[in-house]
């Protein structure tokens, strides 16, 4: 899982830079790489949020699992 969150913190940063690099496009008034930044910015924020969602998601169903397996002990006893 350590490997996943980095890229998701990567591609977290760099859309973040991305943007960044959007606003200062657009204040010289560079409106073409102004587009392609904040294109490739939302590709790579998109890319984060569903590493993010994927992640959440696998979490809650190994907690799903773990209450099922402690339900089965309990009644066992």
């Amino acid at each position: 899982m350590g490997d996943e969150s980095r890229v998701i913190r990567w591609s977290l940063g760099i859309g973040l830079g991305l943007f960044g690099v959007v606003v200062f496009a657009k204040s010289f008034d560079l409106i073409t790489v102004a587009v392609i930044a904040g294109l490739l910015g939302l590709l790579a924020l998109g890319f984060a949020g569903y590493g993010a969602l994927d992640q959440a998601a696998e979490r809650a169903n190994l907690r799903r699992r773990a209450a099922k397996v402690q339900r089965e002990r309990e009644q066992g006893r």
